[in-house]
Parts: C-alpha cells; sequence; structure tokens
C-alpha cells in the first residue's frame, strides 16, 4: 500500500501544541510472564493536572484500570490543586464511591495511594508534606498479596547514581 506524502485537503485543519509534560509521562507496568498487565505504577506528572482533560483522562484511566482487575500505584508529589482539591486518592476514589466522606489532610496534602482490585476493591492510601521521607507502598500482584515498594530508598539510590553533572540542573 503506498502513502500519500501531500498535505491533506480538508475543510478545517487544526494544530495544538502537545504540553511537553505529558510527553514525560512516568509510568511503569508489571507484566505476568505470559504478558498480561498485572500492575501499573503512575507517577503523577504536571501535565496530568494542566487541563480538564489531561486530569479527566488519568482519573477515568485509573479506574478503568482497576475496574480491569489491574492493580494500581498512584504516586502524586504536586499539591492538590483547583481540579483535584482533596488530592488524586479522592477523585479516582469518587470513580467507585462517590459522596464518600474525605478530608485531605493540610499539613500532609500530597498523596500515594495503592490499589488492590481484587473482587473487592480496596485503597490503602498514604499522606506526606514537603520534605518528608517516601513511604513504603504495595504494589498489589494480585488480589490480597503484594510486595513492599521501598519508595524512599529507591529514590536515594538512583539519586545517588544520577551524573553529579546534571543533578546541578534540577
Amino acid at each position: 500500500m503506498a502513502t500519500a506524502t501531500r498535505v491533506p485537503r480538508t475543510r478545517l485543519t487544526q494544530r495544538a501544541e502537545v504540553d511537553s509534560y505529558l510527553r514525560k509521562a512516568s509510568r511503569i507496568t508489571v507484566r505476568h510472564r505470559h504478558g498480561d498487565v498485572v500492575a501499573v505504577i503512575e507517577i503523577v506528572s504536571p501535565g496530568n493536572k494542566s487541563s480538564r482533560a489531561e486530569f479527566r483522562t488519568l482519573v477515568e484511566k485509573s479506574a478503568e484500570l482497576i475496574r480491569q482487575g489491574i492493580h494500581l500505584v498512584v504516586i502524586d508529589l504536586f499539591p492538590p490543586g483547583k481540579r483535584d482539591p482533596q488530592g488524586i486518592h479522592k477523585a479516582i476514589w469518587d470513580e467507585f464511591q462517590e459522596d464518600e466522606d474525605f478530608q485531605l489532610p493540610s499539613e500532609t496534602p500530597l498523596t500515594l495511594a495503592s490499589y488492590d482490585a481484587g473482587p473487592e476493591c480496596v485503597a490503602y492510601v498514604e499522606f506526606i508534606g514537603v520534605g518528608d521521607c517516601l513511604p513504603e507502598m504495595p504494589l498489589f500482584l494480585r488480589p490480597g498479596h503484594y510486595v513492599p515498594g521501598p519508595l524512599e530508598e529507591t529514590y536515594q539510590t538512583a539519586w545517588s547514581n544520577f551524573p553529579a553533572a546534571l543533578k546541578g540542573l534540577l
């Protein structure tokens, strides 16, 4: 099959800049040895919160993964904003249990949540503040069974191996 090389002729052509943060999406997929996705680790970026559409995409994608039986860990180290005034967990959890009473602690507004997508969805949520050590979070591989995710140790190891010349740029 041949492909066209000229610009398509339509009544309207629109272009939009793609948010550079979205191209830097941080997501890790854990697969079974047979290839099935078992779990996803989502590290929220500013791009995920940059627009109503991007935020809804993140929330709906997260809920859909859980509904499909895929376990999820969400790491949101950015303060709540107008799209998530009670944090990312509340926005995701509202897809399952809307109107459930929940108040994000003001002194620890950053959210880490691990979702066991078993027959009954269970959320394990931690709240931290800026400068706090990252907690260990469970990464579920099947309902009720998880491996501990040592986030602080993993971060410190990665940072110690990061090139010193580049550390100054951050």
